[in-house]
């Protein structure tokens, strides 16, 4: 029974933590090209970029608003690489507008390809649209009214939707906002966040019933989420595998040169967090600037 107690403890530790989705990472042919799409496309502000070319790679940050408050995407050229498999398992980002008709218009007007035309979802009223930037990832595009958050969601097909579930909640603390099941088209899908969907960015996980399994290409690399304690979490994370599968693919610590410290792991599924300490985080941002 004694070790029973520390673990319940370690367990709360998410609940309590100060966390939210910092970055989605993933890999892109042309970075000047996906740099110009998505700014004169989608409206996002180039944030900063960098060159490291003693590691062969370079990489971009882009949103709508400043990464101290706002999810952005972090998008990396490997020197040399033009194209990437996306795989199976990677569904889409979503962008909220208040108007997806007129930004539907000006994509199409600047060369973008639209892949679902703007209109209400089947059985619903939101109006949304599905397009595909340069390299082959789609965007949802979904009507909303005003929000802090329009870079609103990032989609992961999973093989046991209420085995994530209950590891994004123990795992990373987040809640399940809302769950819809649409026995028509044969699938489920969880939002999971640190707030309302309405106002910060979610994961959408999808189970496509009687598929278990997805590739993952190497194109899409992973979501990043900020911690007060790296160490900490990352012992509850290394807990919660132990339940429900998953591993930690770095053990927490500062990396060498940015001194910031991170854990990663892969859920159930394969797919990748990062844990990244919030001080650290705020700092390496200032001496970017």
């Amino acid at each position: 029974m004694a070790e029973v107690a520390p673990n319940a403890a370690l367990l709360e530790w998410p609940k309590k933590d100060k966390r939210r989705l910092l970055h989605v990472v993933y890999r892109v042919g042309d970075l000047d090209r996906t740099i110009k799409f998505y700014t004169e496309c989608f409206g996002m502000k180039l944030l900063r970029k960098r060159d490291v070319p003693e590691e062969k790679y370079s990489n971009a940050f882009l949103g709508f608003g400043p990464e101290e408050t706002n999810f952005v995407v972090e998008l990396t050229y490997n020197y040399g690489v033009t194209s990437y498999d996306i795989g199976t398992g990677f569904g889409h980002f979503a962008i909220a507008s208040q108007d997806v008709y007129k930004l539907v218009e000006d994509i199409r007007a600047k060369g973008g390809v639209v892949t679902r035309e703007p209109g209400p979802v089947k059985g619903g009223t939101t109006v949304i649209a599905f397009v595909k930037d340069p390299d082959g990832y789609i965007f949802e595009l979904i009507q909303r009214g005003p929000t802090p958050e329009p870079l609103c969601q990032v989609m992961l097909r999973v093989g046991d939707l209420d085995r994530s579930i209950q590891f994004y909640e123990k795992a990373v603390g987040m809640k399940l906002l809302r769950k819809i099941d649409n026995p028509q088209y044969k699938y489920t899908l969880a939002m999971m966040g640190y707030a309302d969907e309405y106002e910060t960015t979610v994961l959408e996980l999808t189970y496509n019933y009687g598929v278990t399994e997805y590739s993952k290409g190497n194109a899409y690399a992973q979501v990043a989420i900020c911690t007060d304690d790296v160490y900490k979490s990352a012992e509850v994370v290394n807990l919660v595998t132990q339940e429900l599968g998953g591993k930690i693919t770095r053990q927490p610590g500062p990396l060498p040169g940015i001194n910031t410290k991170i854990t990663s792991f892969l859920d159930p599924d394969g797919w990748k967090t990062v844990l990244v300490d919030n001080e650290d985080f705020l700092k390496e941002l200032q001496k970017e600037e």
